[in-house]
């Protein structure tokens, strides 16, 4: 999860409880904001494009590729990840789809966010983020991971 003090810790287990229940190999927790502060326009509007891309590229229809997530350490590794960027929730969800891993979203509360933000603090931030997550998208699969 993201250290910005947008999600609360205590939250966690809202998000770790599917995996360990072996009802999900990969949850995504789906930002529901407390305020309208913290998910500024081109936030939602990069948001949006990118669960209609992930949408097209996988069938999976997902809310949001927000910054909160759990998996089993080993089949993520499994995975082989590449991007350390902006790109790696959507990387994580499209490989995890391609491998056939069963994919669930809960709802978390987005608080506002403490300091500023590199990604989503601007029009030209929301756009890269946007350009790292399509490129991770597009990445050609490498996965060894089948289902965890």
């Amino acid at each position: 999860m993201d250290a910005d003090a947008t999600l609360d810790p205590q939250q966690l287990d809202r998000v770790v409880v599917p995996v360990v229940d072996d009802t999900a190999d990969l949850v995504i927790g789906r930002r529901s904001p407390v305020t309208a502060a913290p998910f500024p326009w081109q936030l939602r509007l990069a948001n949006r494009e990118l669960c209609r891309r992930v949408l097209r590229r996988t069938g999976l229809m997902l809310g949001d590729l927000g910054p909160i997530r759990a998996a089993r350490r080993e089949a993520l590794l499994g995975l082989r990840l590449r991007d350390r960027r902006s790109g790696y929730p959507a990387e994580t969800v499209v490989r995890a789809a391609d491998a056939g891993w069963r994919i669930v979203e809960v709802g978390v509360d987005y608080l506002p966010r403490r300091g500023r933000s590199k990604v989503t603090g601007s029009p030209v931030g929301a756009w890269r983020a946007v350009r790292d997550m399509s490129a991770a998208q597009r990445a050609p699969i490498e996965t060894s991971a089948g289902r965890p």
